[in-house]
């Protein structure tokens, strides 16, 4: 029988709780959605008012995964929806505004991936990512030097940079910004991480091709695009163990000298959150947001 539990006022049918998702460390499906339930205030910052997609992986990291961008059939009518504009037509996508919503797509076992706009205003980023993605034999380590070099340039243009990890290998740049066309945003982040390769060449790479990226940082601007959309801060991945897109602090980016250093787990985030609150709190915050640079406007 399956469970029933009541969410802000909301009836949720919670399904296979013992299902084991994550085989290396036997972290089941109710312990996601307890992580879940417990990430749910600084998460759902991060959530509000953008229309997600989903990456579902309802048999675990090792079975069957499917990115899910449409309102999902048996969406319950209380689930907030919005219409996302797309070149071949409007799609409806849910928006993730509450913890029953929250809880409910958290059911479906997914990550949760948002675009760098909101729903109200598309195409109209009010933050800058760089996606900092290393190409084996290099890692998280090389990506942190890397994003410390952005950083002090993103700093140089009056950008207030904050960094998350991926989740998986990399490491995420976030700047907050006055609501700016897309288009703009990616043509400033272009010509960053082509400047990032001109002053890092043994280190960086600002093209996607896969022969130019072995040891070196791929800084993916492309995320920019408001097609494109990003792991929301404090997702869980579909990776070997249950690992979190964990917002860092520079210090923790400073001094990371093993890959191991920014491994954050489910069961981390908690004393984390306790310890530093929301270290990504100023992306929400409209007073921190600067305008994106005069070179890069056209």
């Amino acid at each position: 029988m399956t469970p029933i539990t009541e969410v802000e006022g909301r009836r949720l049918a919670l399904s296979n709780l013992d299902k084991v998702l994550y085989s290396a460390s036997g972290f089941t499906k109710g312990e996601m959605l307890h992580y879940y339930a417990t990430a749910a205030e600084a998460l759902l910052t991060h959530l509000r008012n953008r229309p997600v997609s989903f990456l579902r992986f309802p048999d675990g990291p090792g079975g069957q995964q499917f990115f899910a961008k449409n309102v999902p059939p048996g969406t319950p009518d209380w689930v907030h929806t919005a219409d996302v504009p797309r070149s071949e037509g409007d799609i409806r996508q849910i928006v993730v505004d509450d913890l029953a919503s929250l809880m409910w797509a958290a059911n479906l076992v997914t990550e949760f991936h948002t675009p760098q706009w909101q729903a109200d205003a598309p195409a109209m980023a009010d933050r800058l990512v760089l996606d900092l993605d290393p190409g084996a034999p290099a890692s998280v380590v090389e990506c942190c030097r890397a994003g410390l070099w952005l950083r002090e340039r993103l700093e140089a243009d009056g950008l207030d940079v904050y960094a998350k990890t991926s989740g998986s290998k990399g490491l995420h740049l976030l700047c907050p910004l006055e609501p700016t066309p897309s288009e703009q945003v990616t043509s400033y982040a272009k010509e960053l991480a082509k400047e990032a390769e001109t002053e890092l060449p043994a280190l960086v790479v600002h093209r996607m091709t896969r022969s130019l990226r072995p040891g070196k940082v791929f800084v993916d601007f492309s995320q920019n695009a408001a097609s494109k959309t990003t792991a929301t801060p404090y997702t869980l991945r579909a990776r070997e163990e249950p690992t979190v897109s964990a917002p860092v602090t520079w210090e923790e980016v400073e001094a990371c000298g093993d890959p191991a250093d920014l491994v954050f787990l489910a069961g981390d985030i908690a004393s984390r959150l306790e310890e530093y609150g929301d270290l990504l709190a100023p992306l929400t915050d409209p007073d921190r947001a600067r305008p994106l640079p005069r070179k890069a406007g056209t």
